[in-house]
């Protein structure tokens, strides 16, 4: 099995709102409203987990990260996105950045993420806590609470798939 090492991005904007994106799962209709997660993706050859973070800011939001970093929680497990490649081992990493705010955009999508994806927005922390959607890495209001307040952990914190 094919191992996908990605760098999944907490970017918050000036106001404390994550940008997320919502994804249907393989196989399900644009109409079925899948799950909500954070921007980023695979790394590229020879790349870092901040040069991936914001590459994948750019491409996914049109937006640049100013501050980037540190790798606040890891999360570890098989998925099978349903691009023909079959099941990955997904080892995300997911690290903080911080940007400017303003209007997100999908026009740096992929035609796999313009299928796959169906919405991007900003969300504030009290929507999430009181959406029913399905958002991973779960319980991810819980988990803002701290980053929102500047208390991040001194190693990343392993989350469940």
């Amino acid at each position: 099995m094919r191992e996908r090492p990605s760098a999944r991005v907490v970017l918050l904007d000036p106001e404390g709102r994550i940008a997320l994106m919502r994804g249907r799962l393989p196989g399900a209709s644009r109409d079925e409203l899948g799950a909500w997660f954070t921007v980023g993706g695979g790394l590229e050859p020879g790349e870092s987990l901040a040069e991936a973070a914001v590459r994948e800011v750019r491409e996914e939001t049109g937006l640049e990260a100013s501050e980037v970093g540190p790798v606040i929680w890891l999360r570890e497990g098989v998925f099978d996105p349903g691009l023909g490649s079959g099941p990955l081992y997904f080892k995300e990493s997911y690290i903080v950045a911080r940007c400017d705010g303003g209007e997100l955009s999908r026009d740096g999508w992929l035609a796999h993420e313009q299928d796959f994806c169906t919405d991007l927005r900003w969300w504030t922390r009290e929507e999430l806590l009181a959406t029913t959607d399905n958002v991973y890495p779960q319980r991810l209001a819980m988990l803002l609470e701290d980053v929102l307040d500047g208390r991040l952990p001194e190693s990343p914190l392993s989350l469940p798939w």
